[in-house]
Order: structure tokens, then C-alpha cells, then sequence
């Protein structure tokens, strides 16, 4: 168990606790004699950290004994000078020892002495002082989680369940409501609710904030939890308790969960020449799914499109690779996005391969709160090579990478391991794209019919148009009364295809 790589010290305490352990025909440490630890097997630094510990029960101070000597301790001691001693030996084997490097004359850094001294101490007062015994698995796995939500609000400890839930949630079908989530101040955030879900056919935005499911409160929750509650049988209701901005008082929401099939890629022809696309999600099949998509709209428009919304908004992202995939489909060269963290192999690089699938047709991309990470990846790219004009409100603004590690017993850890930035060296990180023209949130109502003002058309005997008569005249009033519609249920679309007629018609001019 301790070859070569393991540190002496490590091995040294492993001993110790080996000793302690009780077997037949023998006591562990418990409040009779401990087995002695030979300073030899240890450096001699090590022995000065551990007379440091300021731990004293029944009048006797916790040391290192010598070769032969048999000092009293109790079970409480025994335990802080294992758990001490644990974490200082693991620490010293991943090389962030207080020794001097022999033959090097340099020095590593030193160890956080106070701070292993108090987590030791609390770790003994809860296994003696607290109401009820609590389990030594669960008081590590708790300490294993604080550190990592202590880090950033993506970082997290996941055991073998919520493992097996974040693998679910890539294949495109799993049961629960249909939002994606986040953490902010101790709740739930709502990053976005997916398309065609009961999420959002219940009302649930971007931005909501979950403070109560069912009756439980999720102040105190893990994420995992808050998620593993979500999730049911399909057909089972859940009451949400969220509070909403503009609202003065939170807002409670019930719904039927149910299997959630995640389609990645919708889209349709808006107008003759001018298609729209919009995904939902990235998952690993979208960049194929898109292209197929694009090609079937080129197709029903003769060949070629004049002109495409990509709409992104309340996308809250998904895999990295096909954020590259969509926005290689649009790009000739150039760089697409690139990562930057502490170890090599999350320093990345993703460049454009030759072929514009649309062949230069102009393309108008909306974004919106709820639009982050992969969202923002393909926003940026497109941006930056003037590819693409943005419309909509700033994006969520979540620029980081997270790398899933496996662990031992099927457990995992979900790390933030880089940063991303788009190819002209911006940081998305809290601070999210900023459209090139931004939109209001805002709700177009028809005003009440009022007088018809008087056209030509209108005046007695007024000379007729020798080019458009009747049927022609017909469609022209029938486009503009589907273009009002489009204004009144998704005014930003409306503006984006306008948008996109104006750059097509310019286009037109300069040929």
C-alpha cells in the first residue's frame, strides 16, 4: 500500500491508524495505551508540526512519542491527530510539503498549519459534541462538497446518482420539468426553460428565482438535491415557489412533470427566401441537425436562402464541440474559440474549416438572458468575424469551462478547469455578449380600429395602376397583415426579419 510514489509521512500515519485499528485479543486507541509512532519514520519537521497542535484534553497535551514511550490518550484525541495527520500526509505526497528539496536548495510552499488545525478541531467537537453521531463518510463527503461550491457556483462534488443524471441529460430524453438551473445566493436560478416542456408551458422564465419545492424550502439545498427532487415519475405534480422580477410577491407555479425529449434543432421558412432556425440546446448531434435543417429550408427556397434568424435565445448551452460545429457552418476560416486554464490540456484552440453553407446570405442571431455558455460561444464567433448582427438583450454571461472527473465508486467531480474567449480575445465570464442592437422586452398590441385615412385608391375616378391589379394588390395586403401578426407574438423575430430584408435588399443594390 505504501510503494514509492506515497509519502513518508502518509505512510507513517497509515500505520499509526492500522495500529489503532481494534482486532481480537487487542484494544484500539482508545482511552488505554496508543501504540508508539517512531519519529524515525518520519521527517523531523513533521514531528515539530504535530507538537504544534494546540489540542489539549484532560490536561494533556497531544505529541509525537519516541521509539518505545506510551503516552494516555483519548478516543477524541486519537481521532484529530488521524484526521490532522491524514490530510498533512496527502498534502505532502501531492508536493506541497514544508521540507526543503535536498540538493536543490528550494523551498515549497508551506503549509496552512491554522487552517488544518481548526478543520481538525471541528471535525473532533462534531464527532463528540453534537446531538447525534454523525457518520465519518458523511462528514468528509460534506467537507468534500463545501469546498467545491466554495469555489464558483458551477464547481461541484457529484456522488454515483447525480453522475449517472448529468450523463442523462446528453442523450436528448429524461424525465422532470424541462429547465435548466443554476445556483445564485442559496436557490435555485432558472438559466432558461426548454422548448416544448412543461416548464415552459407553465410560465417558468429565465431569471425566476426557486425558493420553495413543494413545501421545502431550498435555502440550504445542494444543487443535486434541488434537481433530484424535480425529477419523478411522469404525470406527478410539483408545486414551485419562485420569485420573479417585476413581481411583488413571489408566484406559485404547479407542474406535471414528464419525459423530457429534447429536440435540438427546429426550423421553418418565414418568408419567401428567409428561413429561421433556432436551437434549443446544444447537444452533441446539433451541428448535424442544423445542417441538415439548413439545407432543407435552401432547398424549399430554390436552392438558396436570402437571408436566416438563428435564434438562440433562453439557450442556457450544452457541449462544447458542437457550439464549434454550429459556428463552422457559417465561417470560412479564422478562429473560433479558444480556452486558457492552469494545466495543458485545457489550453484549446477550435479554428473554422473552408465553407460558408450559406454562402455569405446574411444571418441575424437573437440572444437574450437566457442564453449562456455554447450560446454565447457561437454568438461571439459570429460577432467577431462580422458574420453575423446580433439582436436581443445581453446574454447570460457564463464563460467557463467545466471538465467532468471521474472518481473512484462512481462518484465524479464537475470542475472548472479553463475559461473560454472568443477569437478576438474577449471574455465572456460574467459579462455576457452585448447585441449590436439591443431590443426591449416588449409586447406590440394592435391599437383600436380607427378612421381609414384616404389613399389615391380611394379618390373618384383615379387612374388605375397598368402593373398590379387585383390579385396582386391581394397578396401585397395579405404579407403585411401576416407581418403585424409576427410583430404582435415574437417582436424581436419580426425585427430580425426585417433586419435581414433590408441587408438583402442593400446586397441586391450593390450587385
Amino acid at each position: 500500500m505504501c510503494g514509492a510514489p506515497a509519502s513518508p509521512v502518509f505512510c507513517a500515519l497509515l500505520s499509526a491508524y492500522m495500529a489503532c485499528q481494534p482486532v481480537a485479543g487487542r484494544r484500539g486507541c482508545g482511552s488505554g495505551s496508543v501504540p508508539a509512532v517512531r519519529a524515525a519514520a518520519m521527517p523531523r519537521d513533521i514531528g515539530r508540526y504535530l507538537h504544534e497542535v494546540p489540542e489539549e484534553y484532560s490536561g494533556r497535551r497531544v505529541t509525537i512519542v519516541a521509539a518505545g514511550e506510551h503516552r494516555g490518550m483519548t478516543s477524541r484525541q486519537s481521532i484529530i491527530i488521524l484526521v490532522f495527520g491524514v490530510v498533512v500526509g496527502v498534502m505532502l505526497s501531492l508536493g506541497h510539503g514544508v521540507l526543503a528539496e535536498r540538493g536543490t536548495g528550494q523551498v515549497s510552499p508551506s503549509l496552512p498549519l491554522d487552517e488544518l488545525r481548526t478543520f481538525t478541531e471541528v471535525f473532533g467537537k462534531i464527532k463528540s459534541d453534537y446531538v447525534e453521531e454523525v457518520d465519518d463518510k458523511k462528514l468528509l463527503e460534506g467537507a468534500i462538497r463545501g469546498m467545491l461550491a466554495d469555489l464558483d457556483p458551477h464547481s461541484a462534488y457529484m456522488d454515483a446518482d447525480a453522475f449517472k443524471e448529468l450523463q442523462v441529460g446528453t442523450t436528448g430524453q429524461f424525465g422532470g420539468l424541462g429547465i435548466e438551473v443554476g445556483m445564485e445566493d442559496g436557490f435555485v436560478k432558472v438559466i432558461a426553460p426548454i422548448d416544448d416542456t412543461p416548464a415552459q408551458k407553465a410560465g417558468i422564465q429565465a431569471g425566476d428565482l426557486i425558493i420553495r419545492l413543494d413545501s421545502a424550502p431550498v435555502k440550504g439545498m445542494t444543487l443535486g438535491e434541488a434537481v433530484k427532487i424535480m425529477r419523478g415519475k411522469p404525470g406527478t405534480d410539483i408545486e414551485l415557489t419562485i420569485v420573479r422580477e417585476g413581481e411583488e410577491k413571489p408566484l406559485t407555479i404547479t407542474i406535471t412533470r414528464a419525459i423530457i425529449k429534447v429536440k435540438s434543432v427546429k426550423s421553418r421558412i418565414l418568408e419567401d427566401g428567409f428561413g429561421y432556425a433556432r436551437i434549443t440546446q446544444f447537444q452533441s448531434r446539433s451541428g448535424r441537425d442544423l445542417e441538415k435543417a439548413l439545407k432543407d429550408l435552401m432547398e424549399q427556397s430554390g436552392g438558396s436562402l436570402k437571408g436566416l434568424v438563428l435564434d438562440l435565445r433562453n439557450n442556457p448551452g450544452g457541449v462544447l464541440n458542437a457550439a464549434v460545429d454550429v459556428s463552422d457552418l457559417f465561417l470560412d476560416k479564422g478562429l473560433i474559440v479558444y480556452t486558457e486554464g492552469r494545466i495543458k490540456n485545457s489550453q484549446m484552440s477550435f479554428k473554422a474549416s473552408p465553407g460558408d453553407l450559406l454562402g455569405g446570405a446574411p444571418i441575424a442571431v437573437l440572444i437574450n438572458g437566457g442564453s449562456a455558455s455554447a450560446s454565447e460561444i457561437v454568438a461571439g464567433a459570429l460577432q467577431d468575424h462580422k458574420r453575423a448582427v446580433i439582436l436581443g438583450q445581453p446574454s447570460f454571461g457564463k464563460g467557463s469551462v467545466q471538465t467532468v472527473l471521474p472518481m473512484q465508486g462512481g462518484t465524479a467531480l464537475k470542475l472548472t478547469t479553463a475559461l473560454y474567449y472568443t477569437p478576438s480575445g474577449r471574455s465572456i465570464q460574467a459579462e455576457g455578449i452585448v447585441p449590436d442592437i439591443e431590443l426591449e422586452s416588449v409586447k406590440l398590441a394592435k391599437m383600436e380600429k380607427s378612421l381609414k385615412m384616404l389613399k389615391e385608391a380611394d379618390l373618384a375616378g383615379h387612374l388605375e395602376n397598368g402593373t398590379r391589379r387585383g390579385k396582386a394588390a391581394g397578396k401585397a395586403e395579405e404579407k403585411v397583415g401576416e407581418e403585424k401578426s409576427l410583430a404582435e407574438t415574437d417582436y424581436p423575430l419580426f425585427e430580425a426579419l426585417n433586419l435581414l430584408k433590408g441587408l438583402y435588399i442593400l446586397g441586391e443594390r450593390d450587385d
